[in-house]
């Protein structure tokens, strides 16, 4: 069989599939209409999982799960968009590590806003100029974002999906010797994830500059040739500096916790966690976080993350608390543990668990 009757058959498959995708957008679109009709959310991350579980427990031999997943999220963007037309805004210029994140769960057919600030990301939801927000809450390194949990304890808006993505950086310049370098610039962060590969090639005396993004310390580090950055590999393509060394970072296990903000309430699917604020009240007495501790306990209710923030307001030390536990506001358990406590928690949202 010659490559010409090879590519025939492909162009006859492509034909068969572009016609199943022109069946299943005419089904989108009436299930869009009905959502508006509604009032029902578009974004559906438990029902999008649901297809993906399904067609990957098929068996097919040369598509993996992963695979699948990196098809449908595609199909699933495009037919979001023939509901309604998305608008996504995020932290840090184009290429930045939210970018990233932003465009693996909303695909490439979506508006992108790109944003200075985490508030000012969040705040181009609440004003309606964008659907859905995506903001970094964790890093398995180097632990919160203060300035989200902040932000999530004063919004309305919730939290609709989670995202974990591995973050590999890498070392990029114009110079060919890495020795004429006099400047390196990052995020303050990047700095202590690759200092391991600083010291190894003697750059620890190296003037550093934290700029507000990674994506933004390459621009400036294409520039001047004596210049570098840690950044991603795809920030360094996308500005068109060369890599000199990847995967840099200390630990490659290094990953970051993003969360999805929008202004609709998620519908149980079973595989739930739901987030919020704790703000006790005397809680300058003993006993004040034992007994929300022991409630949850009592509710059998697992808790997975448990973090202090300042309150902000009142006393100097006075801290609130932001926790994650497994399972829905609407669980009869969960929805018992905010009914002991009406005026301490602030529901944060309710989201399938990655």
């Amino acid at each position: 069989m010659n490559l010409q009757k090879f590519r025939a058959e492909i162009d006859s498959i492509d034909d068969e599939i572009l016609a199943l995708l022109e069946r299943r957008m005419e089904i989108v679109k009436r299930i869009g209409k009905t959502k508006l009709q509604n009032n029902a959310p578009i974004y559906r991350p438990e029902r999008e999982k649901e297809i993906i579980d399904r067609l990957s427990s098929k068996g097919s031999l040369l598509l993996n799960k992963s695979a699948i997943e990196a098809i449908y999220l595609e199909i699933f963007a495009v037919s979001r968009n023939l509901e309604l037309p998305e608008r996504v805004a995020y932290l840090g210029p184009l290429g930045s590590y939210t970018h990233q994140a932003a465009e693996s769960r909303f695909g490439a057919m979506c508006e992108y806003f790109s944003h200075n600030t985490i508030t000012q990301a969040v705040q181009s939801v609440e004003n309606g100029r964008a659907s859905y927000a995506v903001i970094p809450i964790e890093n398995s390194q180097n632990g919160v974002v203060g300035e989200t949990l902040d932000l999530l304890r004063n919004t309305n808006l919730k939290i609709v999906a989670e995202i974990y993505m591995p973050i590999h950086h890498c070392f990029a310049s114009w110079t060919r010797k890495i020795q004429e370098i006099e400047i390196i610039y990052s995020k303050d962060i990047a700095f202590g994830q690759c200092s391991n590969f600083l010291s190894e090639h003697s750059l620890d005396h190296i003037q550093r500059i934290a700029v507000d993004s990674t994506a933004r310390a390459v621009q400036l580090a294409g520039e001047n040739p004596k210049c570098a950055a840690i950044c991603s590999p795809i920030a360094a393509k996308l500005y068109n500096t060369p890599i000199l060394f990847e995967n840099i970072e200390n630990n490659s296990d290094n990953k970051t916790r993003f969360i999805v903000v929008s202004n609709f309430k998620n519908q149980s699917c079973g595989k739930d966690k739901t987030s919020l604020f704790a703000i006790l009240a005397n809680d300058d007495k003993p006993g004040a976080i034992y007994r929300l501790l022991y409630d949850v306990k009592e509710l059998n209710i697992n808790m997975t993350f448990f973090q202090s923030r300042p309150k902000l307001t009142g006393s100097d030390f006075d801290y609130c608390f932001f926790i994650d536990i497994d399972g829905h506001i609407d669980d009869a358990n969960v929805s018992e543990l905010f009914e002991r406590y009406p005026n301490e928690l602030k529901w944060l949202g309710s989201y399938l668990k990655i």
